[in-house]
């Protein structure tokens, strides 16, 4: 069966559950406001949740069991039961959660609410009462959620709810606590709910703050390993790494970047997979709709587009802008809160340090080999200048003498023997440029080499021409 398929019987399975459950339960009779008051609550709390990602699936903590708590110690009944539907029902309209993730919630949260009012009603109410509703309540919504995680996500069912059941019951604990004694105070002491504002505020911030350190350490986790995989710390391999650190960041994400390379523009898509394509593009690229939105907004933003949730933003360095990225998640999954934006920003800063480094070692790179040419140039220079100063000399003092020569009345004897030193020199002196031209020439007439016939003891000059 599909895992489609499978949850929504979970969830048929659940709500006649919870349709049974509440039927054996017993109405009340709440203030009118009552059920209003406890709706707002659950809603409130269920839009502003702490996420845990497993993969393309998220696991949310919020405050709900607080307001529960608080109104099964007032009175328990089935109203909590409508109460809890309705909140549920508001946040996930407003969330935009899909009809299947819908459906679950709603049942999953109704029939836990249904199944812990019995208990605390069983348990006849006050504070132990409601200690165990939400005993009851807990145990169902882990059980069911983990189900769907499991299903979903292709993990085994077993270790994954016996791994996230400390983290949950730790959590269930302390928000239970919060609702417990505010219900109390409410009772016996009201201006003492004032005193809990600030511990509830510190509450959900140290969730928030714990999720957003474990989710930052991953980040670095993922790029120390990109790291360790990159062979050359070049654009090409820091912008794959920021590709999948990125996607395995935010749950099984698809990104999208478009690096400004020296030789034009270079788009990467990849996932969790750990592979992105690459692929060269022109400038049109540029005329998307997400890379003008991009470049027009200034830092992190973020969005939904056609169902899917996506944040984007870019990277810059000194000169300006050098890429652009999107992450997209799948259509139906949480869209990116404040707590997205500061991990996307964190993300960003180290995208735009690995690729500025590698940017950097490129130029040192191709620094290094044009001094190395130039090294080789001046070489060459040198062993030219050396190779053929002796015949420049020879060229220097036979002009001189020639040009005493031709002011004295010397015999043309002697002006001749002085053209031939000068056809000489020059002979020397373009053999001398001939060789640091190819300087293979050099090892002719070495061991292995065939040896040149001896020449005559007379001399060659540059026309050939013996004297």
């Amino acid at each position: 069966m599909s895992p489609t398929r499978v949850v929504s019987g979970v969830a048929a399975a659940t709500a006649v559950f919870g349709a049974l459950a509440t039927a054996f339960d017993v109405f009340a009779s709440p203030a009118w406001w009552a059920v209003p008051l406890l709706a707002a609550l659950v809603a409130a709390s269920e839009m502003a949740v702490v996420n845990l990602q497993f993969g393309r699936q998220s696991w949310s903590f919020s405050l709900t069991e607080s307001a529960l708590g608080g109104a099964w110690v007032v009175a328990t009944g089935s109203w909590t039961t409508l109460a809890v539907l309705l909140g549920v029902l508001a946040a996930q309209t407003a969330l935009r959660r899909p009809t299947l993730k819908k459906l679950f919630n709603l049942s999953v949260f109704a029939t836990g609410a249904a199944a812990g009012s019995l208990v605390a009603g069983a348990c006849g109410g006050g504070i132990l009462g409601a200690m165990a509703g939400l005993g009851a309540f807990f145990l169902v919504n882990n059980t069911l959620v983990g189900l769907a995680v499991s299903v979903t996500s292709e993990q085994r069912f077993v270790p994954l709810v016996v791994t996230s059941f400390p983290l949950s019951l730790v959590h269930t604990t302390g928000n239970s606590s919060i609702g417990l004694l505010a219900a109390y105070l409410g009772l016996n002491a009201p201006l003492g709910l004032f005193g809990l504002v600030v511990p509830l505020a510190l509450l959900w911030t140290s969730y928030d703050q714990q999720t957003r350190q474990a989710q930052e350490a991953r980040l670095f986790a993922e790029l120390a390993a990109g790291q360790e995989r990159a062979t050359a710390r070049s654009s090409d391999s820091s912008a794959r790494v920021v590709v999948t650190a990125a996607a395995r960041l935010f749950g099984g994400a698809d990104v999208e970047m478009v690096l400004l390379a020296a030789d034009g523009p270079v788009r990467y898509a990849g996932d969790e997979s750990g592979s992105p394509q690459r692929v060269r593009v022109e400038s049109e690229v540029f005329d998307e709709a997400w890379v003008m939105r991009a470049l027009g907004a200034k830092g992190v933003t973020i969005g939904i587009e056609a169902g899917r949730p996506w944040c984007s933003s870019v990277l810059e360095n000194a000169a300006g802008p050098q890429a652009v990225i999107i992450i997209r998640r799948d259509a139906g999954s949480p869209a990116f809160g404040r707590a997205d934006i500061r991990l996307a920003e964190v993300l960003v800063g180290q995208a735009q340090g690995w690729l500025s480094v590698a940017d950097l070692h490129e130029q040192a790179t191709s620094a290094s080999q044009q001094a190395t040419a130039a090294g080789t140039a001046a070489k060459g220079i040198a062993d030219l200048g050396a190779a053929t100063a002796p015949a420049l000399m020879v060229l220097r003092e036979s002009a001189d003498r020639l040009a005493r020569l031709a002011e004295a009345d010397g015999g043309v004897d002697d002006i001749v023997e002085e053209l031939h030193l000068v056809e000489r020199a020059v002979a020397s002196l373009l053999g001398a440029i001939a060789l640091a031209a190819d300087p293979d020439l050099v090892g002719a007439g070495d061991l292995g080499t065939p040896a040149s016939p001896s020449r005559p003891a007379t001399d060659w000059t540059t026309t050939g021409i013996l004297r």
